[in-house]
């Protein structure tokens, strides 16, 4: 049996991440358990993606624009 590649693998790992409760079986767990979670997962996912997409404005910007050589400094 052929080995998935990357892109199928990402995909079958976001879906199953968009399934949510479903995904990783909370139905059966405590509900303080389950909400605090998911509430652990929405703040970890909520604080990668400002991180991911601030990271790649940051590294759009000119550097001879701005003066510095610094790439992700990002105080004005």
């Amino acid at each position: 049996m052929a080995k998935r590649n990357l892109k199928d693998r990402l995909i079958r790992l976001t879906m199953a991440a968009a399934l949510g409760g479903s995904a990783f079986q909370l139905s059966g767990c405590d509900p303080s358990v389950r909400a605090t979670l998911l509430d652990g997962l929405e703040a970890t996912t909520q604080s990668l993606s400002t991180v991911l997409i601030s990271a790649f404005f940051i590294s759009l910007e000119d550097e001879d624009a701005s003066g510095s050589t610094d790439g992700l400094t990002t105080t004005s």
